[in-house]
C-alpha cells in the first residue's frame, strides 16, 4: 500500500480536521487503495465580507477564496473561470429570466460565463443534419440542443480554447464550488496518473497546464446520474483480476464531504446506503444522463465534433456523448489484455473497433452542478420538454406554479442563497 503525505492547509489561522481521500483500486477494495490525507470543510456559514483575499474567516466561498491546496498549481481551479480558459453557457437568448439568475449566482460566487446562444431546431435545414439522424424521432427540440453545445464545442475548437466548462442555463452548484473542485482537480489527476499507459496510445502528458490534469478529454461534472462502470452490463461478466475491470474501478474518493446531501436526500444512479454518508467520488464516466455541465480539453472538443457532427450523430446530444465515453471504457478489457477489437479484414467504425477514438472522460458522483427548478411557472423548467403544459393537443390544463425553488442533491445552494449572500447573511442549507 503506498502511502501519500501531504501538508495540512490553513485557512484564516485555523487548522482543518483532517479527513481520508481513498482511491479504489478495485472494485470497492479498500485493501487495494492508498489514502490520502485531505480536509473536511469547516462548518461556517457565515457570509464571506473579508476585503482581504486570503482572509474569508474560514469560510470555503465567495469571489476573495483563493485556495489552500497541495500542490498549490491546483488552487487555480478558484479563478474567475474555474481552472478552465472559458466557462460557456448554452442559453436561447429570450429566455432571460435564466440569464438573469445564473449571472447573479455566479457573480456572487466568483466567476465569469460567457453565453452561446442556443439554437431552435426548426431553424436548422435538412442539409445540416448529421447522417444517422431521423429528425422526426429526434424532436425539433432535441436537434437543436445538439447544435447549440455543438456550437460551443465548435468555438473551442475555431479559437483553439484549451479548456472550457460548457454549461446549461439552468443550473445551480454550492456555493462552496471552489473548494469543491479543489478536491474534484486532486481526484482527475490521481484515477488518470492511475490508469495503464496502454490506454493512453500517443503518451501521457508531459507537464500540468490545467489544474485539473492534462491526461482528460472530458469531465463530466452535472449529470442526472450514472452507474459506475464496473457495474454497467457489459461489465458484469468479467473477472475481479481482469485488468480492464480493475482500470475502469478506480476511483478518489473524498469522505466526510459537507457539500453532498444526506443519504435520505440524495438522488442518483449509485446505491449510496451501500457507502459512509457524505462520500464523492471522481471516477471513469460510465453512461451519465442528462448534460447539466461538462468540460472538455481542446483534444476532447475536437472529438467531440467529430463523433456527435462530422461522422454521425446517434440520438439526443447527452445520450450521444455518454456513448463516446462507455465505447471508449468499453474497449479497456480487451485492450489491456491485448486482444483485438475487430477480426482481421474487419472495418474500424464508430459501431465496432474504434476504441471510442480513444476518450478519456472522467465524472464526479454526486455531480457538482444540478439542473434548477425556479420558483414560478413550472412549464418554464425545460426548452426542450413539456412540463406542466398541455394535457391534449390544443387543451388547456391549468398551470403549475412552484412557490419555491429547489435543486437535487445540492446543500448551500447558490440559487436559493442569492439574497443570503447579497445581505451578508448565513447560507441556508436545503436538508436542515
Amino acid at each position: 500500500m503506498l502511502s501519500i503525505r501531504q501538508k495540512p492547509a490553513i485557512i484564516a489561522g485555523a487548522t482543518l480536521l483532517a479527513i481520508f481521500v481513498l482511491l479504489y483500486l478495485g472494485s470497492g477494495h479498500s485493501a487495494q487503495g492508498y489514502y490520502v490525507p485531505d480536509f473536511k470543510f469547516p462548518s461556517s456559514n457565515k457570509p464571506d465580507s473579508s476585503p482581504n483575499t486570503n482572509d474569508n474567516g474560514g469560510r470555503l466561498y465567495g469571489p476573495s477564496y483563493t485556495g489552500s491546496s497541495v500542490p498549490t498549481d491546483i488552487n487555480r481551479v478558484t479563478n474567475a473561470t474555474l481552472g478552465f480558459q472559458k466557462i460557456f453557457v448554452v442559453s436561447l437568448p429570450e429566455r432571460t429570466d435564466k440569464r438573469d439568475a445564473l449571472t447573479l449566482a455566479s457573480s456572487l460566487t466568483g466567476f465569469q460565463l460567457d453565453w452561446i446562444p442556443g439554437v431552435r431546431g426548426e431553424t436548422i435545414p435538412d442539409k445540416a443534419v448529421p447522417f444517422g439522424v431521423d429528425r422526426k424521432k429526434l424532436m425539433e427540440t432535441n436537434l437543436g440542443s445538439w447544435r447549440g453545445h455543438l456550437n460551443a464545442v465548435r468555438t473551442m475548437v475555431e479559437e483553439n480554447i484549451e479548456t472550457a466548462l460548457i454549461m446549461e442555463d439552468d443550473m445551480d452548484w454550492d456555493v462552496r464550488i471552489k473548494p469543491l473542485l479543489e478536491h474534484v482537480a486532486k481526484g482527475v489527476r490521481v484515477v488518470s496518473a492511475a490508469l495503464p499507459g496502454e490506454l493512453y496510445p500517443l503518451g501521457k502528458a508531459g507537464t500540468t497546464r490545467s489544474p485539473y490534469g492534462d491526461d482528460w478529454d472530458l469531465l463530466w461534472l452535472g449529470h442526472c446520474g450514472e452507474p459506475f462502470p464496473e457495474d454497467m452490463p457489459e461489465s458484469k461478466g468479467l473477472e475481479e483480476e481482469d485488468p480492464g475491470r480493475k482500470a475502469m474501478s478506480t476511483k478518489y474518493t473524498v469522505l466526510n464531504d459537507a457539500t453532498v446531501p444526506p443519504l435520505g436526500k440524495i438522488t442518483g444512479l449509485v446505491n449510496f446506503t451501500a457507502y459512509p454518508e457524505h462520500t464523492r467520488w471522481v471516477h471513469p464516466t460510465a453512461a451519465p444522463i442528462c448534460t447539466f455541465a461538462y468540460a472538455l480539453s481542446q483534444r476532447g472538443a475536437r472529438k467531440v465534433l467529430y463523433d456527435l457532427s462530422v461522422d454521425r450523430l446517434r440520438g439526443p446530444f447527452d445520450n450521444a456523448l455518454a456513448w463516446l465515453c462507455r465505447r471508449a471504457i468499453g474497449s479497456w478489457p480487451k485492450i489491456l489484455k491485448g486482444e483485438k477489437l475487430v477480426a482481421e479484414g474487419e472495418e474500424v467504425d464508430a459501431d465496432k473497433g474504434d476504441r471510442g477514438l480513444d476518450m478519456k472522460c472522467f465524472s464526479v458522483t454526486p455531480p457538482v452542478f444540478f439542473h434548477h427548478k425556479a420558483k414560478g411557472k413550472v412549464s418554464g423548467d425545460s426548452d426542450i420538454q413539456v412540463v406542466g403544459g398541455e394535457k391534449n393537443e390544443g387543451e388547456k390544463k391549468e398551470e403549475k406554479v412552484r412557490e419555491k425553488g429547489t435543486t437535487e442533491n445540492i446543500v448551500w445552494s447558490a440559487r436559493l442563497n442569492i439574497r443570503n449572500m447579497l445581505m451578508g447573511w448565513e447560507m441556508e442549507s436545503q436538508f436542515k
